[in-house]
């Protein structure tokens, strides 16, 4: 085989594995509703998309642009325990409003109001993952990553679209109660992981300093060219949580229970075969193994737009996820290993809005398109923006190549570029992604 599980146990800490059981029971929590929730909205206000987009829209701004930005400099300035406990409570907050709330002005308020909060554990999360992995075990971490968190997500959906048929509220109340366990559980038995400053190094600094340290992840040109063409890959992917279970429900006229069956395919296919697919792309350069996942990304969403058959909804599930398989773990290789230690709150938040403007923008043009136009023309969208990201990644490749394979195979940039040595004492004030 490959793989041994028992080795690849071995290899990681007993603390990263602890982080794996609160992902696991958190993710558990959000996939009993996350699927299902543009069809709530629709159903309990008795709304369209484009005001499911909206809310989208309301959460990204203020989640996404206040809550990680701020929840990045906190991780890094405080440290990641308490940001990722404070984070799991505002989402048991946000579950128990969505149940209480009947009025939709007051639900986008509320939304706004609390994902601020809830978005602030973002960054910290991230950071925790590089902060207890070496370097070069970062690729098969994160294929356990998403081994655990598709998991949850394979037994999610499938619980969810039962449940869903009896009462969504039930759904909302078991995310409240995972949330607080997880609470409970990063309490008692995670520690905190920030990189301790050793006697000599770094000044401390304050929070407003640590703050102003974004401008230096702004600076890195090739990183911020690869956050937003990784965007426009999130834009494509993001159809598969914010339209498609409206689409395929009250369009194609599947039960909710087929769709869970179809998010649990794609879930279960990455518990199975994930790491399989990471030692098997470990080699390959990773900006071209990113933009061939990219790729089976376009065709396999293309087709839902093409095909009207449930088994033809299954095979293209099945491409989406060979090529979510190949694109994931190099991808969060990169950008953990892009990171100096002492920034990766602040690197990880600005890596979180290749996730945070698709959110925003994607879902509202989504609904606008469904409510008004043939929906089939959304897939072709995404297949159309998607192809984008293809050309993207390949043009990453040539500029910048050498340094690209340097981070995708295990090598921090800390270790190439002066300025920023490995522990070291300086926060440099200069790109070391500059494309000079």
């Amino acid at each position: 085989m490959l793989f041994s599980f028992k080795k690849t146990y071995e290899k990681f800490s007993k603390d990263f594995w602890l982080l794996m059981v609160a992902s696991f029971i958190d993710i558990l929590g959000g996939s009993l509703i996350f699927p299902f929730f543009s069809l709530y909205m629709t159903q309990k206000f008795n709304v369209g998309m484009t005001e499911v987009g909206t809310m989208f829209l309301v959460w990204a701004l203020t989640s996404g642009l206040i809550g990680n930005t701020v929840g990045g400099a906190l991780a890094d300035k405080f440290g990641r325990k308490t940001n990722i406990i404070f984070g799991l409570i505002a989402s048991a907050l946000s579950a128990l409003m969505m149940v209480l709330i009947n009025e939709i002005v007051v639900f986008y308020i509320v939304i706004g109001v609390i994902g601020i909060f809830e978005d602030i554990a973002g960054p910290a999360r991230q950071a925790m993952v590089a902060d207890l992995v070496p370097e070069e075990l970062r690729g098969d971490a994160y294929g356990i990553i998403r081994i655990v968190m598709n998991l949850a997500i394979t037994i999610g959906p499938a619980i969810g679209g039962f449940m869903v048929t009896r009462s969504f509220e039930t759904l909302l109340y078991a995310d409240v109660a995972l949330s607080i366990a997880v609470a409970f559980f990063v309490l008692v038995f995670l520690p905190e992981t920030k990189p301790k400053t050793t006697k000599g190094s770094r000044k401390e600094q304050s929070f407003a300093q640590t703050f102003k340290g974004y401008k230096i992840v702004l600076k890195d040109n090739l990183y911020i060219a690869f956050i937003f063409v990784s965007g426009l890959s999130t834009l494509m992917y993001f159809n598969m949580s914010s339209t498609m279970s409206v689409y395929l429900v009250n369009y194609h006229g599947l039960t909710p229970a087929q769709f869970g069956y179809i998010l649990s395919l794609n879930a279960g296919m990455v518990v199975i075969l994930q790491l399989l697919f990471t030692r098997i792309t470990a080699k390959w350069k990773p900006m071209l193994a990113i933009a061939f996942g990219n790729m089976l990304y376009v065709i396999g969403f293309t087709m839902y737009g093409i095909f009207d058959t449930f088994t033809m909804f299954i095979v293209a599930m099945i491409i989406i996820t060979v090529g979510e398989m190949i694109y994931t773990p190099k991808e969060q290789t990169i950008v953990a290993n892009i990171a100096p230690e002492h920034m990766r709150g602040r690197y990880m938040a600005i890596r979180n809005f290749a996730w945070i403007l698709p959110i925003a923008i994607g879902p509202l043009g989504a609904g606008v398109i469904m409510d008004n136009f043939d929906p089939r023309y959304v897939w072709f969208a995404a297949g159309l923006i998607g192809s984008f990201s293809v050309i993207g990644f390949l043009l990453l490749h040539f500029k910048a190549r050498e340094r690209f394979e340097r981070l995708g195979n295990g090598k921090t940039e800390e270790e190439e570029v002066g300025g920023i040595k490995k522990g070291g004492s300086t926060e440099v004030d200069s790109p070391i992604w500059s494309t000079e």
